[in-house]
């Protein structure tokens, strides 16, 4: 069965969309399995800059339908806004997609690390709930393994910055870390990595507050104090800064909560703010010497990493999609369909990243280089079709030499040694068979 993958980011969506969409994620998997419709399995990756729904299914349209409408039914949006701002992947193209997500190669910040682990997340959770089938989880799986060969041997990330260290470096202008006092607002994956991150810098965590009223394993785990909603406000009065990453779908720091919490101080208050469904209203910048950072100015500052990695980190993917495989071809073929597959990929990587605007680019430069890759990605699509169904004719003919010489004549692809075009022997050596 293929994969079907929808996807809204930061890349070609305004956040406020974003968090729409994410409205009721952590039930959208279970409705859409539940329904025993078009939808064989079912992942949901929500972050704080992205939302995506994975699916294995036998009829695409229908399922890419599925998913519009149970989307519209948990967050109230009409199915036309909905399927507006999903971006459809099939096949291929959501193999590559997932497994470039997971390298940090689609990130805000290129190369970040936090990605690795919100995919691993969104994976077990839904094995965990029994939506996942078989080849869905070899999918992610060989997602987190190529992430891994990506880091390893690329150097893509090693500077080390993040969404979170790009948001801190930006509360710089306002915030002595020496001893500067924190409270932290939310308990998931970003405020465990602004544990340490803080830590680092010589802040002070004092306390953690959850409206989920998850802060007393996140207080015990850390050493800090759980607040409860009502010392909220004094807490509040009590911090230098308050990272906040909740992602609630309500708003936890009002103007009145904030102003109240700094009557009579004069010491300047930071808010990070780096949850999709914001955790600060609209407002409270506007106080006396508060300022928030949020995603938007991490987007706009967020540095870029070099040519060289991102190509070598691109290769890689390129390389494990082939590995991936789509099932089609004779065994005796693999490595002749894998070398194709491998060279047209990485024609089309390098292609895909040419047409890319620079960040900060308007909308419609975005939209223009999306219906580009589009168009790149049904291309190679259209190409490798029939040379993978002439693989299977061949090889069931006894013409596999046949086969080897074509394509040996016309792409000068030497598939003897297929192994030797792996940027990353790792790839070669795990490779998940397809069904």
């Amino acid at each position: 069965m293929p994969f079907l993958s929808l996807v809204a980011s930061h890349r070609n969506r305004e956040l406020a969309i974003l968090e729409q969409l994410q409205v009721g994620a952590d039930t959208l998997a279970a409705s859409l399995v539940g329904r025993h419709g078009a939808v064989a399995g079912a992942v949901v990756l929500p972050t704080c800059n992205r939302f995506e729904v994975y699916v294995e299914t036998e009829d695409v349209d229908a399922a890419r339908h599925e998913v519009i409408e149970a989307i519209a039914a948990l967050s109230a949006l009409d199915p036309a806004t909905v399927a507006e701002s999903l971006v459809p992947y099939e096949g291929d193209d959501a193999i590559r997609h997932l497994l470039a997500v997971a390298s940090g190669l689609e990130s805000m910040v290129v190369g970040e690390r936090e990605i690795s682990g919100q995919v691993r997340r969104a994976h077990l959770e839904a094995q965990r709930r029994h939506e996942v089938t078989p080849r869905l989880d070899r999918l992610f799986q060989s997602a987190l393994r190529t992430s891994r060969v990506v880091a390893s041997s690329t150097g893509l990330g090693t500077s080390g910055r993040s969404v979170v260290s790009v948001a801190l470096d930006l509360a710089d202008a306002t915030v002595g870390w020496d001893g500067a006092r924190v409270l932290i607002v939310g308990t998931g994956a970003l405020a465990e990595t602004a544990v340490g991150t803080l830590h680092g810098r010589g802040a002070q965590i004092f306390g953690v507050y959850s409206p989920s009223d998850r802060a007393l394993e996140f207080a015990v785990r850390h050493g800090v104090e759980a607040i409860p909603m009502e010392g909220l406000e004094l807490a509040v009065r009590e911090a230098d800064v308050v990272f906040a990453c909740s992602g609630g779908e309500s708003v936890v720091l009002t103007p009145a909560l904030v102003a109240a919490a700094r009557h009579g101080l004069d010491h300047p208050l930071t808010l990070v703010d780096l949850a999709l469904h914001r955790d600060v209203a609209p407002g409270v910048g506007d106080l006396r010497g508060v300022t928030v950072i949020g995603l938007d100015d991490v987007g706009a500052q967020a540095p870029t990493e070099s040519v060289g990695a991102i190509d070598a980190a691109r290769a890689i993917v390129a390389h494990a999609v082939a590995r991936f495989g789509d099932g089609e071809a004779a065994r005796s073929l693999d490595p002749a369909v894998v070398a194709l597959r491998e060279h047209v990929f990485g024609l089309l990587e390098r292609e895909v990243a040419r047409s890319r605007p620079a960040a900060g680019a308007p909308q419609e430069a975005v939209d223009r280089a999306d219906e580009i890759e589009l168009a790149l990605r049904r291309f190679a699509k259209t190409l490798l079709h029939t040379p993978t169904i002439r693989a299977r004719e061949h090889a069931q003919a006894g013409e596999s030499d046949h086969y080897l010489e074509a394509i040996r004549a016309l792409y000068g692809i030497d598939v003897a040694v297929p192994d030797a075009a792996c940027p990353a022997p790792e790839i070669a050596a795990e490779a998940p068979h397809a069904d």
